[in-house]
């Protein structure tokens, strides 16, 4: 075993699947000489040059389109948008070419996009934002969400392998976490299954993304108090694994549903919605949701952390919901 960063495993794993497949390349502003805005790719271009390593004018609309015909045409672009707001100057090459290709013309388009989202550095309102409901309901579009580094290598290769178009989530607050992995890279996993992190009895907590990581600390401080939270770790949204969730669900009775992002309109509510029409007779108490504030996120720390779901909050919902 050794001890790696999420920034780490991630680097770890483009390199090993840029020297797999030769038609793997990387594009994205500054990912090349500057190594990426959060480092993910530092040094890669030292191994595969700049023609692999390709740094791109800023320009989200521009670098996602030609990412889009290079697909088309046989190769397997990764690329990154530096902040997930960014994504949203790409929208229509994502939701009306590279998620039309294969339902229309029987294309494949083997993209995968690479963005941090959330809160949590002060960066502000228009970079910070949790914008993976904008694509949850857009079918051809799929979406990973990794909680830890195991993960997030496991789910990358399977992103990069994929023939359709993968919005893989890095939470930004992630990056610098240590987590003990195997010395050798994990095996890809599979997209629509979910993880227990955690069992228990008593609730069930269903996350993604950073959330998993507050709310396996959450569950850890309530088993302490006598309360055994489960947590399941969606790893995927788009496919979902709702079979997992309900089945945690019946056995508890309890379910709360975390989301940094603004509450309403949230996946969040998708999920309670697909809880309700599959594990309604089961539930003690109502499905409850926690998730951000509606209102753009703020630089301030103090009112940024006022607009995020912390461990505090989430001790004070598993409590509640637990009460007869």
């Amino acid at each position: 075993m050794r001890t790696i960063t999420f920034t780490h495993i991630l680097r770890e794993t483009l390199a090993a699947e840029l020297r797999r497949d030769p038609s793997v390349f990387l594009m994205g502003e500054d990912i090349g000489v500057y190594g990426g805005a959060f480092g993910v790719t530092r040094s890669l271009i030292d191994e595969f040059g700049a023609t692999r390593i390709r740094d791109t004018p800023i320009s989200e609309q521009a670098l996602t389109g030609i990412a889009i015909g290079a697909a088309v045409a046989g190769q397997r672009p990764v690329i990154e948008i530096m902040f997930m707001d960014f994504i949203t100057l790409a929208v229509d090459q994502l939701v009306n070419m590279a998620a039309k290709l294969h339902p229309i013309y029987g294309q494949s388009c083997p993209l995968v996009i690479r963005t941090p989202p959330g809160g949590g550095r002060g960066y502000g309102a228009t970079h910070s934002q949790s914008l993976e409901r904008l694509f949850a309901g857009i079918p051809g579009i799929k979406i990973a969400a990794p909680s830890n580094a195991a993960d997030a290598s496991g789910l990358l290769q399977t992103a990069i392998r994929d023939n359709n178009p993968v919005l893989f989530l890095e939470h930004k607050l992630l990056y610098p976490q240590r987590f003990e992995v195997e010395d050798e890279l994990p095996e890809p996993i599979p997209f629509g299954f979910a993880k227990v992190a955690r069992e228990g009895d008593d609730l069930t907590m269903v996350a993604w993304s950073h959330m998993t990581w507050v709310a396996q600390h959450a569950a850890a401080k309530l088993a302490s108090q006598g309360i055994e939270a489960e947590v399941i770790d969606l790893r995927t949204l788009s496919p979902l694994d709702i079979d997992t969730i309900v089945e945690s669900v019946k056995r508890t009775g309890r379910v709360m549903i975390l989301e940094e992002g603004p509450k309403t309109g949230g996946f969040a509510a998708e999920i309670a919605s697909q809880i309700m029409e599959n594990a309604h007779d089961y539930l003690e108490k109502p499905v409850r949701r926690l998730a951000g504030a509606d209102f753009p996120m703020p630089s301030a720390k103090n009112l940024e952390a006022a607009c995020i779901p912390s461990l505090n909050d989430i001790l004070a919902l598993a409590r509640e919901l637990v009460q007869n």
